[in-house]
């Protein structure tokens, strides 16, 4: 996993990062986290990139550690970051238990399916873990990709390719990250809620990218700036719906420590 985000580093801001369809699930993320942010001081982010997101929340005067497997991910965060407030270190969440902090934080908060990297064994020993960096009542606000996309299921069908189509229901399948094939699970809302259960509470959840496409539509919505503006329209009439998540494209699940 580690080397095939380091190959994607190079372009991901350029394919993603920067793209019109990605900076708008990027708001729609902040958007759902802003009533979350206000008890917030400091926030423990995990798979961060290329740090566009640690690079915002320092922004907002939040303390930062940003962390990432790819060393390559984690150079370009560190070439960006004008900070003081904000901190980039490598970390394998597959391997949690051995990073060692002794500061507890607020948030942990991982986006657009930084943890569906994870196999269910390795994600039930992250939930397992995750607790010891947290404060009393600290939070999750995770952001992952769900198994009933409904854009995915209409892409992959319209272009004959059947066995796409419903890809993501089987139990692994590979995403395509800037040409390198990334073993993927997906999980809908009610398998985190049940995954979570024993050191969780779900507080709440919602569609990111129901109405906004995923990200590999970038190409035929590049020159329909208003087709997509009135997509973002309607996402922000949905953006509540808790049960449309599954449909969508990601979605963000919050979680308390109990």
């Amino acid at each position: 996993m580690k080397a095939s985000f380091d190959i994607a580093a190079a372009t991901y801001d350029q394919s993603f990062t920067h793209t019109l369809i990605g900076k708008l699930q990027r708001k729609a993320v902040y958007k759902s986290m802003s009533s979350h942010l206000l008890s917030v001081k400091n926030i423990f982010e995990i798979n961060c990139g290329t740090g566009e997101d640690a690079l915002w929340f320092a922004s907002q005067n939040l303390e930062v550690l940003a962390t990432d497997v790819s060393e390559k991910m984690i150079a370009i965060g560190k070439a960006k970051n004008q900070y003081q407030n904000l901190t980039f270190s490598t970390l394998d969440i597959t391997n949690l238990s051995s990073f060692h902090q002794e500061k507890k934080y607020d948030l942990l908060f991982s986006n657009f399916g930084g943890l569906n990297c994870l196999s269910p064994e390795e994600l039930s020993l992250f939930f397992e873990t995750a607790p010891i960096f947290f404060k009393e009542k600290g939070k999750m606000a995770l952001v992952l990709m769900p198994k009933n996309t409904i854009w995915e299921q209409f892409y992959f069908l319209i272009k004959g390719k059947w066995s796409n189509a419903f890809r993501r229901k089987k139990k692994i399948a590979f995403a395509n990250v800037d040409g390198e094939k990334v073993p993927t699970y997906y999980y809908n809302p009610k398998e985190i809620v049940h995954l979570t259960r024993g050191s969780f509470d779900c507080i709440e959840y919602k569609p990111i990218g129901l109405f906004i496409p995923p990200s590999y539509l970038e190409p035929f919505f590049k020159n329909k700036k208003r087709f997509l503006q009135f997509l973002n329209l309607l996402e922000m009439q949905i953006r509540n719906f808790s049960f449309l998540s599954k449909y969508a494209d990601h979605y963000i699940i919050i979680l308390q420590k109990k």
